[in-house]
């Protein structure tokens, strides 16, 4: 046998593995040609000086790769349905590198390839995209996190071991509608009348895997590529980002303290304003900005968009937490003339692993939008369907909220008075009307990657608002989530930022948190 094979027998890689690589790497390299018989298992294995069931184990991936093939009651040869380009030294070479198991296509197969993309797998491809990093801070203001210490976990665990220790076949299987467990859309039909005036039949929820999703088949259903939809300029990222990836061309309307301008919809062109499939709004807590879109404004826009025929998306992620003025209805509620669908949530009401949202779209749509979620993922998870009706029904839902905006008011006052006292007129704070965010502008000239850069490096997490911008973003404009934070988290945050933004005034003393216990 004139096979140089190299093996260590003290190495961490197993020694099949070894002796696999050695041969794909002859293989690849053309020392093995094509043909070529390989020496039986029993021959290798006393060569070597290994057992049996090693070489046996290694020639079985190598058949199972296509390297080898084996011949009945002739032996083992290098498999002749290798093509010829397979050794050629720099495809050789490349797959050694990559570890690459299969054949290679010809050269031009990679920008065949592709080219085969449709157009939405494209979009994603080259368009600018969300970037995450994986070192999670000490103290995260980026995510908007609810607070997991204080979820009635007791009662969520037996309403999740009641349905499981039933055994029930039909939680295993597919469901028999893609709308979502009946009980769960009843529950919430009676839960949406009560806490956003907002009457719907369980017929028009449709249950989602949280409130992206419901945003992406929005953008499914009722765009195609070069329609026009208008989006509050800021905007929450996602929703842009979805629309963009389904082709749609963007409009910017500003936003102002009473939420998005109507006035400059109706500046549009007669053509522009019925080009416009859909707005999409946030108006309950409008993101990222905080405000609260006034009732006047509300009734404008809707006016408009019934004259239009065109539909208002209304995302509605944090509405349970107000903590000024009467709650406004949902301007789902407000609509006679099916133009809005609405969208809903449980990420900051409850926790977003659980990955359940809803929504309530008018009755022409309940079809089109039922055979969508079909298609998306057939249905949501069941069991957890299944415990999350009994949560409504049963009361826990609502005295959770009741606890948490105590909560969250609590934090939110904490959030303003540290600002306060440690920014002084360096900071301005918007929108802390409403839920377990605010918006904070400073009064610095270091630029806003750099600031992520440094308060990172203290292990604080903090993101600019520019990328919600789809025109020029403001300088020094952060978004703060408290909700998932400690009170002393949050103060010592806070100072964290204030060394950086404005160092001059690290004097100041801030007053220890009050460690507020909810029962």
């Amino acid at each position: 046998m004139n096979l140089l094979i190299n093996l260590n027998p003290v190495s961490e890689v197993p020694l099949q593995k070894q002796l696999y690589d050695e041969f794909r790497r002859m293989i690849l390299l053309g020392e093995l040609g094509r043909g070529q018989k390989v020496p039986s298992t029993r021959e290798l294995a006393r060569a070597l000086g290994v057992s049996r069931t090693t070489v046996t184990a290694s020639y079985d991936y190598l058949l199972s790769e296509g390297y080898l093939e084996a011949a009945t009651g002739s032996g083992t040869y290098v498999s002749r349905k290798l093509p010829e380009e397979l050794t050629r030294p720099d495809v050789s070479q490349e797959l050694l590198a990559t570890g690459t198991a299969m054949v290679p296509a010809s050269e031009s197969s990679t920008p065949t390839l592709h080219e085969k993309l449709s157009w939405y797998g494209a979009s994603l491809e080259t368009r600018d995209w969300l970037s995450f990093s994986d070192q999670e801070p000490d103290i995260q203001f980026s995510f908007g996190r609810p607070d997991f210490e204080h979820f009635p976990m007791r009662q969520w665990m037996q309403l999740i071991g009641q349905y499981a220790r039933r055994r029930s076949l039909s939680v295993l299987d597919y469901p028999s509608r893609a709308q979502g467990y009946l009980p769960l859309r009843e529950a919430l039909s009676a839960y949406l009348s009560r806490s956003r005036a907002l009457f719907c039949d369980p017929e028009q929820i449709i249950v989602v895997n949280g409130s992206q999703q419901a945003i992406d088949l929005v953008c499914r259903v009722l765009i195609d590529r070069g329609d026009l939809a208008a989006i509050e300029e800021p905007g929450y990222l996602g929703a842009q980002r979805a629309l963009s990836a389904q082709g749609a061309e963007i409009a910017p309307i500003p936003v102002d303290q009473q939420g998005l301008k109507v006035d400059e919809l109706k500046k549009r062109s007669r053509e522009d304003a019925r080009r416009l499939k859909l707005v999409y709004v946030t108006p309950s807590h409008q993101y990222p900005t905080g405000v609260v879109m006034s009732l006047p404004r509300r009734l404008d826009l809707l006016s408009w968009a019934d004259k239009y025929g065109t539909y208002i998306i209304e995302d509605d992620y944090d509405s349970e937490y107000r903590y000024k003025g009467r709650p406004i209805p949902a301007l789902a509620g407000l609509s006679h003339k099916g133009s809005v669908i609405y969208i809903g949530t449980f990420s900051k009401v409850l926790m977003p692993c659980l990955r359940l949202g809803y929504l309530v779209v008018p009755h022409h749509l309940i079809t089109v939008f039922s055979r969508a979620k079909w298609l998306a993922d057939r249905h949501s998870p069941l069991l957890e369907q299944q415990a999350l009706a009994d949560f409504i029904k049963n009361g826990h839902l609502e005295r959770h909220v009741r606890r948490m905006r105590a909560l969250y008011e609590s934090k939110r006052k904490l959030v303003l008075k540290t600002i306060d006292r440690l920014f002084g007129t360096d900071a301005v704070v918007r929108g802390d009307n409403a839920g377990i965010n605010v918006l904070v502008r400073f009064n610095t000239l270091i630029g806003d990657s750099e600031l992520e850069g440094r308060a990172l490096a203290h292990g604080v997490g903090i993101t600019s608002t520019r990328e919600e911008y789809l025109t020029c973003g403001r300088q020094g404009e952060f978004l703060l989530n408290y909700g998932g934070l400690t009170e002393e988290q949050i103060v010592r945050g806070l100072s964290v930022l204030c060394q950086i933004v404005c160092p001059d005034r690290n004097a100041i003393v801030v007053d220890e948190p009050s460690h507020q216990t909810m029962t």
